[in-house]
């Protein structure tokens, strides 16, 4: 049998045409191949070319702590110790914080800003602003002392002197004053009115009476009573017996009680005693009137 004519564009290929069309083909397959592999090593990072990962880590959340307005030198350091147990304990960090070296840090130094005066160092009661502060596990007690300094600066800026300046009084007395604004009072109401009566009895030169400088100058813890021994000290600090202001702030401020102490309220007091709230204050100009509600009360 005669096979079929085949048609011009039926016409059998060549061996040559064969070979290089198998040839072509197989270039092709090996492309497709080294490709697939080639974006699969890349996509786990097996390349040879592949860039090292690296894996970036959170910073470590920062420690805290709070120190309250009124606290002393010696009560942050108390907190300090506190803080640190807290942070052994529950987030198992050993900060080199620590209540000793608070203490020779904030013992002598110069002050900040305005209130250096001859390069004088001396103890920062008082400048060591209250607030809440982040640290870390390397933080240093002079680190954290600084930090309240600054805190210190920024806020005293707040505070117009005009007035007290026009009394006679400095930015150290104003402090000095502001500290004990601060551990007179637990009603935010009544800073004003113990910073007149502190205004008050410097005017008239009468010795201030004011019991938490005697404590803070002789130690005396405020869950025991002021023994009179104590009150016949002579002591510095003991306002019942000398004229005019202690030499030093007797606790750390707030901005509120800076406020007061250089604003006090526009009253004639002299007197103040606790009322039985424990909380609040009884005022008045007159000693009998004193006198009567000290008495009627049992103080």
């Amino acid at each position: 049998m005669i096979p079929p004519a085949r048609g011009p564009g039926h016409a059998r290929p060549s061996r040559q045409q064969l070979a290089r069309r198998r040839a072509i083909a197989l270039v092709v397959f090996v492309l497709a191949v080294v490709s697939i592999v080639w974006l699969a090593t890349s996509a786990i990072g097996g390349g040879k070319d592949a860039a090292p990962t690296t894996t970036v880590l959170p910073p470590p959340k920062p420690l805290r702590i709070v120190f309250p307005e009124g606290f002393t030198r010696k009560d942050m350091a108390a907190q300090i110790t506190a803080v640190d147990k807290i942070a052994r304990r529950k987030r198992h960090v050993k900060p080199i914080l620590s209540a000793k070296q608070y203490l020779i840090a904030t013992a002598s130094s110069s002050l900040p800003g305005t209130f250096a005066q001859n390069r004088k160092r001396r103890s920062l009661e008082g400048f060591l602003f209250p607030a809440t502060y982040d640290f870390t596990k390397r933080t240093t007690s002079a680190e954290l002392a600084k930090d309240q300094l600054d805190a210190f600066q920024v806020n005293w800026k707040k505070v117009n002197l005009r007035y007290a300046k026009s009394k006679n009084l400095t930015p150290y007395d104003v402090l000095i004053i502001a500290s004990m604004v601060e551990k007179e009072t637990l009603s935010p109401d009544e800073r004003q009115l113990v910073s007149a009566v502190i205004y008050n009895r410097l005017h008239a030169r009468m010795p201030l009476g004011i019991d938490a400088t005697l404590r803070y100058g002789l130690d005396i813890p405020p869950t025991e009573s002021i023994h009179q021994s104590q009150l016949e000290s002579n002591s510095p600090f003991n306002t019942r017996k000398v004229v005019g202001l202690p030499p030093t702030p007797i606790a750390n401020p707030g901005l509120a009680s800076m406020q007061a102490a250089a604003h006090p309220a526009k009253v004639n007091y002299l007197y103040f005693v606790r009322k039985p709230d424990k909380k609040h204050h009884f005022f008045t100009a007159s000693f009998q009137e004193f006198q009567a509600y000290a008495n009627a009360h049992g103080f």
